[in-house]
């Protein structure tokens, strides 16, 4: 299996969650073994996807440099490691990526519309030899070695539309883009309106989130899944591994797991080299795992 990039550039504009102002996105090819490339054209400066680069996980995953960042990221990644993007150029007019419906279904259509170009290097992928677990109470992430790569999510909410939801995700493109992409961003009407009275979530509606209030879900047309929460924290978990640059060959597992979880694990699966180790697929392993990505 080789490296991936897309086919031919391709732009779109959405709202930005927090500003509520239009943000510009383009997406450019990159050459084998660039990696992914954030650049904020308003002010000149690049930033590689690396978790180095993190610098606030509180309500979204926020990359920056030099004091410039680049907020709400992750939904978008999601649909990069879907899609097997390794080498990509992500121009931004601003701080934010764009919130489109608050899920990852508008930049897999986006991708679609590029087109997937296939570069001569190999592909390389992550192998999880080790487990690794970060805690926090009764809330914990963990990668762990799998001969499948898939998600594994449990979460838990004091709401009657929520309640307990699990959900155990077989990796593949064809599975993220039927069972997950389109699950949404939710959050709850007191905390929607907190953030407004901070001047954030200004970009945020009932078309991009879903949205309760103590007893039910406020969005007219419901759920787009039943267990569309939890399916919604593996479009997250997606999204947060593919900081790591590469894809993963093992397991990812959580109950009630966070942005914040994520970062401190993948940053300590590369304090472990123990538990890890980067491999370039050769022809005869990559064809079942190209078979993920069709």
């Amino acid at each position: 299996m080789k490296q991936r990039t897309i086919a031919r550039a391709v732009e779109g504009v959405g709202i930005g969650l927090h500003k509520g102002m239009p943000v510009h996105l383009r997406l450019e090819p990159l050459d084998a073994g660039s990696g992914i490339v954030f650049y904020r054209e308003d002010e000149g400066v690049s930033i590689s996807l690396h978790p180095d680069f993190v610098v606030d996980t509180q309500m979204a995953t926020v990359i920056g440099k030099d004091g410039v960042n680049i907020s709400t990221i992750e939904h978008f990644l999601s649909a990069l490691y879907a899609y097997g993007i390794d080498n990509l150029r992500v121009v931004l007019n601003d701080g934010e990526m764009p919130i489109m419906d608050g899920s990852a279904a508008s930049f897999c259509m986006l991708l679609d519309e590029a087109g997937i170009a296939e570069q001569p290097a190999g592909k390389e992928i992550i192998r999880i030899k080790k487990e690794v677990v970060v805690r926090e109470g009764e809330k914990y992430v963990a990668l762990k070695p799998s001969k499948r790569a898939y998600f594994d999510f449990a979460i838990r909410f004091d709401h009657p539309v929520i309640a307990e939801q699990r959900r155990n995700f077989i990796f593949s493109k064809k599975a993220f883009t039927e069972e997950i992409a389109r699950a949404r961003t939710f959050g709850f009407l007191k905390e929607v309106q907190y953030l407004r009275s901070r001047n954030l979530a200004l970009g945020g509606s009932l078309e991009n989130a879903i949205v309760l209030d103590d007893t039910k879900v406020l969005n007219p047309e419901g759920l787009r899944f039943e267990d569309e929460f939890v399916r919604h924290k593996i479009l997250d978990a997606m999204g947060d591994m593919k900081l790591l640059g590469r894809p993963i060959f093992g397991a990812y597992e959580s109950f009630a797991g966070s942005h914040d979880l994520n970062h401190r694990l993948t940053l300590a699966l590369m304090a472990n080299p123990e538990a890890y180790e980067v491999i370039t697929l050769r022809v005869d392993e990559s064809r079942e795992f190209a078979k993920s990505f069709a």
